[in-house]
């Protein structure tokens, strides 16, 4: 789990250098080109073969999420160049908080009093890095905020369709899915890599993106969700890592801070979580 997080950092560092020169939405349409090649590739490769894969009880919800999560990589990109890596990443680091938030009105689930402040403590955070009417706003923070929103509603949606289709659906649903729809408006804001360099980037892009599922796969096959997935924080991490090494971002002591907090309030709620099991629903 954790060397995928570092792939995907890595993507993030590449991601961000590709859509200063290039339109995001032409980078990420190559990118899911190559995605949604790995994802029938290891579907066809699947005891019963792509059709098995491909079938689901909820199809309007599946290609719902997949569209969704291309959405939100777009989102996400656009706001790494307006933003940066370091500061994009520690307010989306708040998309647990939002899994729990919202869980109780989209899957009916119950959310206690210890998950609510933590919930609430986390936004604290989000509004120590925003820090409104301290200094000039930035506008690309609500960008980030709406990635992380998109993300959780991805995330609640998946945990939806896993009451009716296999993992393996939802993942072929995810990359195809996003494909197509993305194919549908890519070519409207195409723009062709200039140089050899520049491709390069970008197959190193699709490689890591590959490279970084398949790591996430072999995790969850290890392991059970709840157990690797407070290790997801450590793309935070890696991303500001990358982010002041290579763009020589800075690392403001007032956004570490709120990060923390943040980090802190959704690691507790990824345990409360894990204790629902029981017969505590707090």
């Amino acid at each position: 789990m954790i060397s995928a997080m570092f792939v995907f950092a890595i993507q993030d560092g590449i991601s961000r250098h590709l859509a200063e020169t290039y339109n995001t939405i032409t980078v990420v349409m190559i990118r899911y080109w190559f995605f949604a090649a790995f994802v029938i590739t290891l579907s066809l490769r699947h005891s019963g073969g792509l059709r098995k894969v491909a079938t689901t009880h909820v199809p309007a919800i599946q290609i719902f999420r997949g569209v969704l999560l291309a959405v939100e990589i777009v989102v996400t990109v656009v706001c790494f160049v307006l933003l940066g890596l370091v500061e994009t990443h520690a307010i989306f680091a708040c998309y647990p908080l939002l899994v729990a938030a919202l869980s109780g009105p989209i899957l009916g689930e119950t959310v206690g009093w210890r998950r609510w402040s933590a919930i609430i403590i986390g936004f604290v955070g989000v509004l120590i890095i925003l820090r409104p009417g301290l200094r000039v706003f930035d506008p690309a923070a609500l960008i980030a905020l709406t990635a992380a929103l998109l993300f959780a509603l991805y995330g609640l949606l998946t945990r939806y369709v896993a009451k009716f289709d296999r993992p393996q659906t939802s993942f072929f649903y995810t990359g195809v899915a996003g494909a197509v729809a993305i194919t549908c408006v890519g070519p409207f804001f195409w723009e062709p890599m200039q140089t050899t360099q520049d491709w390069m980037w970008m197959g190193l892009l699709c490689c890591t993106g590959a490279l970084g599922h398949y790591l996430l796969i072999r995790a969850f096959d290890l392991s059970e969700a709840s157990a690797i997935q407070p290790f997801a924080f450590f793309q935070l991490f890696f991303a500001s890592l990358v982010g002041v090494l290579v763009f020589s971002e800075h690392l403001d002591p007032v956004t570490v801070f709120g990060a923390s907090i943040i980090l802190s309030a959704g690691l507790y709620t990824l345990w409360r979580e894990r204790l629902r099991a029981g017969s505590d629903p707090g």
